[in-house]
């Protein structure tokens, strides 16, 4: 029997076949490898271009173990592998990173917020419920806070799933109730008052080197981030080297290795409040998005580079401002291809810089998002501009129509002339 040969670069597994993995792989080709995926079913987006691909489950301990074999390091693609499973990969002698005992702090929000606390971090007043005999301690904390209360369950939540803004106390309770017969312990929050929501995006390697990318704004739509503004515009530069700094102390302290997304608030003030952190993610993120086209590392690169323990790259901005929309399944799903649309989007926009993920459209469903590079985008009126055409271009990806009722038959000569006035 000829023996396989060893690959000649490290192999890196990720558990998820979804469109982060899928992204991880292009930044893997680039470094003469290639990205081992456990994905759900072989059309997940990563098993669509992975030539090495396991199918099976994250919860199924032989499959875990299938993907990890021979792997140089095991990460991921989200967050939802059972923390006993992946402890138990550990004591096998598998190299899990970012490790399962940093990984749960972004597995469960109570762990999260329980464990910041303790370490001083900026965090929303909360309460913690784990047993359907403790709802009562709810009415105290609604008096303490003498305001409008979120709720939300501590695992399994995303995009806005799992979060609820609780109209009065006996909405609240009626929420927890059902998280906590559902098994799921309840985190109870204040709904502080916002000025916008911020992420600060770094990363660490197992050497203990950390980078940072400059801190963005994330525009949320019923829980979606929809836009992405890097850098975040107006943001004092005191409070962006605060967030960033307070994202890599945590990467720290909690020994992450890989990309981390500290999501925050920005709450309220004459220059922008104190910044209070929302949640965190330990894997590439949606507000990391724009670094493919408009940093010098992008994120699905410099997660690479930290769990092989690589010198992580320059995480310097290209251009002055970038703005990434994300493309969402539309209530009906047009019948025009979606490569007619690229046609007429990149007829338009040739300056598009379009990123889709070989999903499926349902409504509301992340299928895929565009990255515009403002190269001299120096004012209100440029960055108002660029997200505009952001706003159009993702809105026609997923419609077909242009919001702004453009023909493409009758203003190719206009389009055509604006370009080349954006262009001088």
């Amino acid at each position: 029997m000829m023996a396989v040969p060893r690959p000649r670069t490290p192999l890196v597994a990720m558990v998820g076949g979804g469109q982060l993995a899928r992204m991880t792989h292009q930044a893997a080709i680039a470094l003469g490898q290639s990205l081992r995926v456990l994905a759900n079913t072989t059309d997940e987006p990563a098993a669509q271009v992975s030539p090495d691909v396991v199918v099976g489950s994250h919860t199924d301990l032989e499959d875990l173990r299938r993907v990890a074999a021979g792997a140089t390091a095991l990460t991921f693609d989200h967050e939802h592998v059972p923390t006993e499973l992946l402890e138990k990969l550990v004591a096998e002698g598998v190299n899990v990173l970012p490790p399962p005992e940093a990984l749960v702090h972004a597995q469960d929000k109570l762990v999260m917020r329980r464990r910041l606390a303790a370490l001083g971090a900026p965090v929303p007043r909360y309460l913690g419920i784990e047993e359907p005999d403790a709802l009562g301690e709810l009415d105290a904390f609604a008096a303490e806070i003498g305001g409008p209360l979120v709720v939300k369950a501590a695992r399994g939540g995303y995009d806005g799933r799992g979060v609820q803004m609780a109209r009065d106390l006996a909405h609240a309770r009626d929420i927890a109730g059902e998280y906590l017969a559902g098994g799921v312990s309840v985190l109870v929050e204040e709904r502080v008052s916002l000025r916008r929501e911020l992420s600060a995006l770094v990363a660490r390697s197992p050497f203990g080197q950390g980078a940072a990318w400059p801190v963005v704004e994330t525009v949320q739509e019923n829980g979606i981030c929809v836009q992405v503004i890097a850098p975040a515009p107006d943001l004092v530069a005191d409070v962006a080297a605060e967030a960033q700094q307070l994202a890599l102390r945590l990467a720290g302290e909690l020994g992450v290795v890989g990309v981390l997304a500290v999501e925050l608030f920005e709450t309220t003030g004459s220059a922008g409040g104190p910044l209070l952190i929302n949640e965190l993610a330990m894997r590439p993120h949606n507000s990391g998005h724009w670094t493919m086209d408009g940093s010098r590392t992008s994120q699905f690169e410099q997660h690479l580079r930290a769990v092989l323990d690589y010198p992580l790259g320059d995480t310097d901005a290209t251009v002055p401002v970038t703005v990434m929309a994300n493309v969402l399944g539309a209530a009906q799903t047009p019948q025009m291809s979606v490569d007619e649309r690229l046609h007429h989007l990149f007829a338009r926009m040739p300056d598009a810089r379009v990123h889709l993920y070989g999903k499926t459209e349902r409504p509301g469903r992340k299928v895929g998002h565009i990255n515009f590079l403002g190269t001299h985008a120096d004012g209100p009126h440029d960055l108002a501009e660029l997200r505009q055409r952001a706003e159009l271009a993702a809105h026609w990806l997923s419609h077909a129509q242009w919001m702004d009722g453009w023909d493409p038959h009758a203003g190719d000569d206009a389009e055509r002339s604006d370009e080349e006035e954006r262009r001088q």
